[in-house]
């Protein structure tokens, strides 16, 4: 290992030292300064430039929270473990916070919550004051390579030993806020993973999540940039009768497959039962949902009150030009009184059951998150401190916890890394 340097050397130990400055990172540095005002805190990112994800989260805007979240918003972690750390640090709290530090938010469609100048940087940049004001000392350029557990404590308490490229810096707590894999761009590398299983942590298999589908066939390619409401249904071999996955939103035809809301939220959950042998099978109703039997009364009612209609004419009454043509297919042109009952079935089944041939996904380049990671129930909820090693603590993406499109991503961050900062602090007077 390299030689400790001056300012990072075992007589001047970090009380508590933060690894990853994103939105977990920034949260636990924060509420540990405000916890311990005397505690020496130590914020280091590999990244020059901080928040890289924040910034380009939410269209550059940044979705800061949803107006709900509860443990039903997310996947991967138990339920009950997920809804233990929210309810310590909900929404209410984070709202009251972002006030604090001068960024009132603002509600959008489906509860979303954005900072009301609708910049990410504004979040970016109180959070960072924030943390500054607090006392926090934010490291840039300073990526840890490694963590030693130190075999004891040493007499002014150090139990770590992190390698950056300044020397070593030795710390008495360490949180490990360093993300998934996903838009590795933002300087999210995984590394965590390994830091956190050289502790004996268990690492569930990852997947990206929130990520665009790559889809199979040419259709995409000629309807690329149509977007339209939908309703997905994702069905998978095993467990037997496993109910299927519904997801509601808007759907958006890519060069290389899919995209939109709709399509983020489900990918998840495509790309996990493709990762564990379930033979996932996904299709979408064009029509949001509405029941096939209704939709074939619509085309029944169609054809009587408007004969001499196109079948197109019909469809785009409903569906962009584009889709209208891609459903009817064959009799696009035919009027509405010639359609055979067999004709009328298929393109019933086309509306209401469409197959999508999904082939994998952008990857994380373009994922919004990781799924799957170090195992939640190995972990205090209670602190987001390890049961293997009392001294770490864990949060954010770094764990086996994922959320749904809207904000619940963000406040997981805000959740655990608050509630991770605080009990780190407290934890320094025992």
């Amino acid at each position: 290992m390299p030689p400790a340097s001056a300012h990072t050397g075992i007589d001047a130990p970090a009380d508590i030292a933060i690894v990853g400055a994103g939105a977990a990172g920034l949260a636990a540095a924060f509420w540990a300064a405000r916890t311990a005002p005397a505690a020496r805190v130590t914020l280091l990112d590999g990244a020059r430039t901080l928040g890289a994800k924040i910034l380009v989260s939410g269209g550059g805007r940044c979705n800061v929270t949803n107006r709900e979240v509860t443990e039903r918003d997310f996947h991967g972690g138990s339920p009950r473990l997920v809804k233990r750390v929210l309810q310590a640090f909900p929404v209410a709290a984070t709202r009251a916070w972002f006030g604090e530090m001068g960024v009132p938010l603002h509600e959008e469609a489906l509860g979303k919550l954005f900072p009301a100048t609708n910049r990410a940087r504004t979040v970016l940049d109180a959070l960072v004051t924030a943390c500054r004001d607090a006392g926090v000392r934010i490291q840039p350029s300073s990526r840890v390579s490694a963590v030693d557990a130190l075999d004891g404590a040493t007499a002014l308490g150090a139990r770590f030993a992190l390698v950056t490229p300044g020397g070593l810096l030795h710390a008495r707590r360490l949180v490990l806020a360093t993300g998934g894999l996903a838009l590795p761009r933002s300087g999210s590398d995984g590394a965590g993973y390994a830091m956190a299983t050289a502790f004996g942590h268990r690492l569930v298999p990852t997947t990206p999540a929130l990520v665009p589908l790559v889809l199979g066939g040419h259709v995409h390619g000629a309807l690329a940039g149509v977007s339209l409401p939908c309703r997905l249904r994702l069905e998978t071999s095993r467990p037997p009768g496993a109910r299927p996955t519904i997801v509601d939103g808007a759907f958006l035809w890519t060069h290389t497959g899919a995209s939109g809301p709709a399509v983020l939220d489900v990918s998840r959950h495509w790309l996990r039962a493709d990762l564990e042998g379930r033979d996932p099978a996904l299709q979408a109703s064009w029509l949001a949902g509405e029941p096939p039997g209704r939709v074939e009364e619509w085309l029944v009612a169609a054809a009587r009150e408007h004969p001499r209609a196109a079948l197109r004419t019909v469809l785009s009454h409903r569906l962009p030009a584009s889709m209208a043509d891609l459903v009817a297919n064959g009799p696009a042109a035919a009027p509405m009184a010639v359609l055979r009952r067999d004709e009328r079935r298929s393109i019933l089944s086309r509306l209401t059951a469409w197959p999508l041939e999904v082939t994998g996904s952008r990857g994380y380049t373009h994922a919004e998150v990781t799924a799957g990671g170090i195992a939640l129930d190995e972990i205090d909820t209670a602190t987001m401190a390890s049961r293997l090693e009392p001294a770490l603590y864990l949060v954010g993406e770094l764990l086996d916890v994922d959320g749904r499109l809207g904000g619940f991503n963000f406040q997981w961050a805000w959740s655990s890394g608050a509630v991770a900062g605080r009990a780190a602090a407290r934890s320094l007077g025992r």
